[in-house]
C-alpha cells in the first residue's frame, strides 16, 4: 500500500500516489456510502470511471451498485501458453491476418449466429429479461472481440514459450444488462428519497429485492458470456495458427491454480466473499481477484510487457490487484498530444507486429498508458510476477 486517505467516513487505501482529481473525488464518494465495510480500495492503474475509479474495490452490506460493476460486465483476460518457443515474423504476419478473417473486430459481429449449444445456457440462472431478449443479437456477437482497448497479443514468455493472450467482455449483452438495471436503481434510489446524492451516479440495489436477485442473475450470465466469448476467439487464434502449419495442443478449460496452461480471470464483476470475517459483496470495476495461490493475469499496452501473476491474499485490498496498466491520458487527449511518428517508431524499433497506424489509433499508443513497471512495483505486496510476456503482435478493434 502507497498511502491512505483517511478524511471522509471510511479510509480509502491507495496503491499509487499519482491519483487524478477526478477518480479521487470518485473514490471519496465511494467511502461515504452508508453502506460499505470497512475501507475503498484503490488499486495502481486506477483511473476515472464512471460512478466509480476504474481500478477500483468496493465491499458492501446487503446492496449492489451496477455503475460499480460497470457496463462490459465480465470483461477480463485469458491467456494460452503454447508449446511454440519460436514463430517467424513472415508466419505470424500470416496468421495475424487469418485472425482478421475470422474474429470480427470494432462494433462488427458474426453473419451467421452460433449454435444455443455454444452460449451459456440461460435457463440455469433464474430471471433474465434482459437476456432473453438480447440472446438471439448475442448469439452473432459470440467470438468477437469489440474495440477500445480490447486486444489479442502474440507473446514471447520469459519462461520461454510463445504466449496468446485475449481482453474482451460481453460485448452488447452485457451494456444493456448495465444501463437497464441502473436506470432502474436510480429510479428506485429517487422513490425511497435514498442519502445517496444522485450526481455521485452510484444508485444501487438492495440484494433482497427482486430487482437485486435479477441483477445479480443477469450479471453472472453476462460474467460466463464474456468468457465463452474469450473462448471461442482463443479457438478461432488456434485456428490461424494451425492453418499456418503450427500445431498448438489445447485444452480450454479454466484450472485455477495451474499458470502453465490456460488461465482466465474477469475484472468488472461482483461476488459474494468473505473479508475480515464477514461475508460482504466485493465489487470490482477494473480489478483482477488475487487470492493466495490464485494464477492471474495483468497486461500493459501493446509496447510494454504483460505479466502472468500469483496473488498473495492481501486482505487489506480485498484480496485484489490491479487489472492492466492503467490509463494516463483520456482517449481524445491521446489522440491531440501524441505523436503518431514518435509512438510508431517506438514499436516498430521494438519489431512489434502493432496497431498504431493512423492518428485515431493513438488512444491505444503506450503513450497513453502508466508505466507498467511503476504499476506492478506499486503492487508488490499484491502479486508475485509468475512469468513476464513481451508483444510480439497485436490485433486490436
Amino acid at each position: 500500500m502507497i498511502r491512505v486517505i483517511a478524511s471522509e467516513k471510511f479510509p480509502i487505501k491507495l496503491w499509487l500516489s499519482d491519483l487524478e482529481p477526478g477518480a479521487e473525488q470518485q473514490a471519496k464518494n465511494l467511502a461515504n456510502l452508508p453502506f460499505i465495510f470497512k475501507h475503498v480500495a484503490i488499486m495502481p492503474d486506477s483511473h476515472q470511471g464512471y460512478g466509480m475509479p476504474i481500478g477500483g474495490v468496493l465491499a458492501t452490506n446487503g446492496v449492489i451498485v451496477p455503475n460499480a460493476v460497470g457496463v462490459d460486465i465480465g470483461c477480463g483476460m485469458c491467456a494460452l501458453r503454447t508449446d511454440l518457443q519460436e514463430i517467424e515474423i513472415d508466419r505470424l504476419k500470416k496468421i495475424l491476418a487469418g485472425m482478421r478473417l475470422m474474429i470480427p473486430v470494432g462494433f462488427n459481429h458474426h453473419r451467421e449466429p452460433h449454435l444455443e449449444s455454444k452460449m451459456p445456457d440461460p435457463d440455469s440462472y433464474g430471471v433474465l429479461d434482459v437476456v432473453q431478449d438480447e440472446f438471439q443479437k448475442a448469439r452473432y456477437s459470440l467470438g468477437t472481440l469489440g474495440g477500445g482497448n480490447h486486444f489479442i497479443e502474440v507473446q514471447r514468455g520469459s519462461d520461454g514459450f510463445i504466449w496468446i493472450m485475449i481482453h474482451s467482455g460481453s460485448r452488447n449483452l452485457g451494456k444493456q444488462v448495465a444501463d437497464r438495471y441502473n436506470k432502474t436503481a436510480m429510479a428506485l434510489n429517487a422513490r425511497w428519497h435514498t442519502a445517496v446524492p444522485k450526481e455521485w451516479e452510484l444508485a444501487f440495489l438492495p440484494m433482497d429485492s427482486d430487482e437485486g436477485q435479477q441483477y445479480l442473475a443477469e450479471m453472472r450470465y453476462c460474467v460466463d458470456f464474456a468468457l465463452a466469448n474469450r473462448k471461442t476467439m482463443m479457438s478461432a487464434v488456434i485456428d490461424a495458427f494451425e492453418a499456418e502449419g503450427l500445431t498448438i495442443p489445447h485444452n480450454l478449460a479454466v484450472l485455477p491454480g495451474e499458470a502453465d496452461y490456460f488461465v482466465n480471470i474477469a475484472h468488472n464483476y461482483a461476488a459474494m466473499e468473505n473479508h475480515f470475517g464477514q461475508n460482504v459483496l466485493v465489487h470490482r470495476k477494473g480489478a483482477t481477484r488475487a487470492r493466495a495461490g490464485e494464477v492471474g493475469i495483468i497486461p500493459g499496452s501493446q509496447g510494454t510487457k504483460s505479466y502472468i501473476v500469483r496473488g498473495k491474499g492481501n486482505r487489506e485490498s480485498f484480496e485484489s490487484c490491479s487489472h492492466g496498466a492503467g490509463r494516463k491520458m483520456g482517449r481524445k487527449q491521446a489522440q491531440r498530444e501524441l505523436s503518431l511518428d514518435d509512438e510508431r517508431a517506438a514499436l516498430d524499433a521494438k519489431g512489434i507486429l502493432h496497431s498504431v497506424r493512423h492518428k485515431d489509433d493513438l488512444d491505444e499508443a503506450p503513450g497513453a498508458y502508466k508505466p507498467i513497471e511503476v504499476v506492478m512495483a506499486n503492487q508488490a505486496d499484491l502479486v508475485d510476477i509468475l512469468v513476464e510476456l513481451s508483444p510480439l503482435a497485436v490485433l486490436k478493434g
